[in-house]
């Protein structure tokens, strides 16, 4: 039966506080660990090479799988992050490709040659859904897929809600648009967003319609994933609410949430999601 596997962002975890205040990566990693993640995701457009590989104990100490967030800027760029992929035996590279050409005419080749390396280190890869990279527009997205049946996407879909500042409640036509983002997504990352923020607060009331709109999202995209899913297929989502200047601050500086606590409600949501699609068959 197919499975699930939930991570949380190393990024995710990170305070930022104006008190200086912050974790240290062991007690990231613990945390993460005793709140029963799966694995824990590096975002390499936030820490060096080095950095990054200097986790490989932390993550065999805690028994967690990895996931890399890759942000090349050039066509090779990437290879490192493969290879580092397949030296901690990654789930994936997840791409936010810096290498952004105008038309979608151009961009094809870029995803092409990507794919290409990929298949020569014997690494998977996925296409994320993000702003300011090769993926920016929605519209545009729609189109490289079209032209590129292999591409697979990692759906982080708060940047596709607030780069075309869907209304609320969103139109059927636009519903059509984000399905068809799913119907070609491989996994999935947790982050709400309303149609003037990338990153909103789970507790308060006023942001509750966007919460049950991306869990609807979540959950449509979980089943179509599992129509198409063969036997042993494990599906991952990525719990990501980034620290600051993502997580909105007060006048203080401090941010106006708890994200470690949100990040739980994600799981815990996501979790019940799943649950509900075993109990349909």
């Amino acid at each position: 039966m197919p499975g699930l596997e939930i991570f949380q962002s190393l990024w995710a975890m990170e305070l930022r506080r104006p008190d200086g205040r912050e974790r240290s990566q062991e007690e990231s990693f613990e945390m993460v660990a005793e709140a029963g993640f799966d694995g824990m995701a590096i975002d390499l457009g936030v820490t060096d090479m080095a950095t990054a590989l200097a986790t490989r104990p932390l993550f065999e100490r805690h028994g967690l799988g990895c996931m890399i967030n890759a942000f090349p800027a050039s066509i090779e760029d990437l290879r490192p992050s493969l290879h580092m992929a397949r030296d901690f035996n990654a789930r994936f590279v997840n791409i936010i490709g810096l290498v952004m050409p105008i038309t979608v005419e151009e961009m094809i080749p870029v995803v092409r040659q990507w794919i290409d390396m990929a298949r020569e280190e014997g690494v998977a890869i996925q296409f994320e859904t993000h702003r300011n990279c090769i993926t920016n527009d929605l519209f545009a997205t729609l189109q490289l897929i079209d032209a590129i049946p292999e591409m697979d996407l990692c759906a982080d879909l708060s940047h596709f809600l607030l780069d075309r500042e869907f209304r609320y409640p969103v139109s059927d036509g636009d519903h059509a648009l984000i399905r068809r983002i799913l119907e070609r997504s491989a996994s999935f990352q947790g982050r709400v967003a309303s149609r003037e923020q990338i990153q909103v607060q789970l507790t308060f009331p006023q942001h509750q319609k966007w919460y049950d709109l991306f869990a609807r999202w979540w959950e449509e995209g979980f089943r179509l994933w599992r129509d198409r899913a063969q036997q042993d297929d494990v599906l991952n989502f990525l719990c990501e609410l980034g620290p600051p200047e993502y997580a909105i601050t007060g006048a203080d500086g401090y941010e106006l949430s708890d994200r470690w606590e949100e990040a739980l409600m994600i799981k815990a949501r996501v979790e019940d999601i799943w649950a509900g699609l075993e109990r349909e068959g």
